[in-house]
């Protein structure tokens, strides 16, 4: 049978809750294929995830690999899979019935050539012990069940951003644009995106709420601490995803698409910026000073334009009195949204 949708879910010590991730994937049935990326676990979740493989032979595959972090398993599943889309589901995350089954009937009902690169959804907030906190939408940017290219849409709010959850590329789009994701590397999901962009010339919006993010684990990528610590990490991913692409030549030739990557790099600099600063120590401002060194030996007006026509550029105040905005600039955001 042909499949609709790859589903890649890397798991690293995910044994406690993989499974309400699969099974959710499960409600597909055999129009799925489920890569379950083995990423070197040292609990049981290799285990639970060849049970998965013989007791749904046709439906999922598992690869074991040696640690190489959340970016290798996602560029195993590009190698392995088979389906016409490809998305990726962390393990603690999972997608709604509804809208997978919606999904999949809109797919299984059009050939391949029919349907496009990018197909975008909507994604819950779901904080742990609460349950769904906010749904992120982007009917105002996209018109609803209809193709479109990046000519045709309006602009992002501050809030809303095209990421890992919202995005399910055509498999062949992955494929063939090369994208190779860093080893060991946190925060790569923001390059995965951004780095793909260009490369989609259809997209197709659904106000379906297919992404369920658990916001609230211990241990997560995304809690403040974890920020905080792997600052570093976050400032490789935004320098990996300035140099890839030389977005001031789209400005004139293709504004919409220009805007969407712009607003994209502009969030990657603002998370940046905030992480390193709100460690609060000369040591981390000299990294970020380092940091826009090194932006502008590779594309000095793009940098330019960053530092001193952006957001960023009140983050970037030397010394106490920008220590100062990033923390006030935390607290407020932080009081409005919850979470990072």
């Amino acid at each position: 049978m042909r499949k609709l949708i790859s589903f890649t879910v890397p798991c690293y010590n995910s044994a406690e809750y993989m499974h309400i991730c699969i099974d959710s994937l499960l409600k597909g049935g055999d129009k799925v294929e489920i890569i379950i990326i083995d990423d070197g676990s040292k609990d049981r979740t290799g285990e639970i995830a060849d049970e998965y493989a013989a007791k749904y032979p046709d439906i999922i595959k598992v690869v074991h690999q040696e640690n190489g972090g959340h970016g290798e398993g996602i560029n195993q599943g590009i190698k392995h899979a088979t389906g016409v889309y490809f998305k990726v589901v962390d393990s603690d995350d999972w997608v709604g019935e509804h809208a997978l089954t919606q999904l999949l009937d809109y797919i299984g009902g059009r050939a391949d050539e029919q349907l496009p690169d990018l197909m975008v959804c909507n994604y819950v907030y779901y904080i742990k012990e609460k349950g769904p906190d906010r749904t992120i939408k982007f009917k105002n940017i996209f018109p609803e069940w209809k193709q479109v290219s990046w000519e045709q849409t309006k602009p992002f709010g501050i809030s809303q951003n095209l990421t890992l959850h919202s995005c399910m590329f055509k498999t062949s789009v992955m494929k063939e644009n090369g994208i190779v994701l860093p080893k060991h590397t946190f925060y790569e999901d923001n390059y995965y995106v951004y780095y793909s962009i260009p490369f989609v010339s259809r997209i197709q919006y659904f106000d379906l709420d297919f992404y369920f993010y658990l916001i609230g684990r211990d241990g997560q990528s995304v809690a403040k601490e974890a920020l905080l610590k792997r600052y570093a990490q976050q400032l490789k991913v935004t320098k990996l995803c300035f140099e890839s692409h030389r977005i001031l030549e789209l400005k004139d030739k293709r504004p919409k698409l220009y805007k969407v990557m712009y607003h994209h790099l502009r969030l990657m600099f603002l998370l940046s910026s905030l992480f390193c600063r709100l460690n609060k120590t000369k040591e981390h401002d000299e990294d970020m000073k380092k940091f826009w060194e090194e932006l502008y030996n590779i594309d000095t007006p793009l940098a330019d334009k960053m530092k001193k026509h952006s957001l960023a550029a009140w983050l970037n105040i030397p010394g106490k009195p920008g220590q100062f905005v990033c923390s006030f600039a935390y607290e407020l955001a932080h009081r409005f949204v919850k979470f990072n």
